[in-house]
């Protein structure tokens, strides 16, 4: 398994409060997959994805991320499976608003210590893979919605990672601009990667092959899309 996730709780502290997000998740999910998460407000769906993308640790439980126990890791060693492991695409887009698209994709390279020449290469081909060879120099301002959001998935994928943590990814753009980024994604995930979506659409959801919805931190239901 890919990802192995068991008896996961998330519980924080406000004031003299405990509030339970996650009360107790498994999950399993093999390469290749194409899972959605849904679930209404509160239902630990965030937390969840933070917590997979290892922006967040459990309370208690483990998480397996291909082989390697994360659960417990220090800041530093999580830092490092981010940036190796985990391709994001954040709903805000989350780009460098004085940094050209190129500039913007390359960035996951030199955190990881990519050489130039292999950075330069890999940001090219990540732009091109995703239709924006011709607007490398192009600042995040003088891109549409759309275009935004493609320069964020080529930043997700110019470290190949293993999995694609995709959150909300839709959620800024017109229906028609989200079919073309959903088009992408799919794209992407029939190459070979592993796709986790968050969404709160069901047509959104129905891109993906398994659809995991959580209610009260718990999973209410998981269905393999179509059966």
């Amino acid at each position: 398994m890919m990802i192995d996730v068991h008896g996961v709780k998330k519980i924080y502290e406000v004031g003299t409060q405990k509030i339970e997000a996650l009360a107790g998740v498994d999950l399993q999910i093999a390469a290749n997959e194409y899972i959605a998460i849904m679930g209404p407000s509160g239902s630990g769906k965030s937390t969840f994805m933070n917590i997979l993308g290892c922006l967040d640790s459990p309370t208690e439980g483990t998480y397996i991320l291909n082989s390697q126990e994360v659960s417990n890791m220090s800041d530093d060693e999580l830092a490092r499976i981010r940036n190796k492991e985990i391709g994001f695409v954040f709903q805000t887009f989350n780009l460098l608003p004085r940094a050209t698209a190129f500039q913007n994709v390359e960035l996951p390279l030199i955190y990881g210590g990519i050489s130039t020449t292999e950075r330069r290469k890999r940001a090219s081909d990540a732009l091109e893979a995703v239709g924006l060879g011709d607007r490398a120099v192009h600042r995040p301002n003088e891109l549409s919605g759309g275009q935004r959001q493609r320069v964020a998935i080529a930043r997700a994928l110019v470290n190949r990672p293993s999995i694609i943590l995709a959150d909300e990814p839709t959620g800024n753009l017109d229906s028609s601009t989200g079919e073309e980024i959903m088009a992408i994604l799919n794209e992407i995930h029939d190459a070979g990667n592993t796709i986790v979506i968050v969404t709160h659409e069901e047509y959104i959801a129905e891109h993906a092959k398994r659809i995991v919805r959580l209610r009260d931190g718990l999973i209410e239901s998981d269905t393999v899309v179509g059966s």
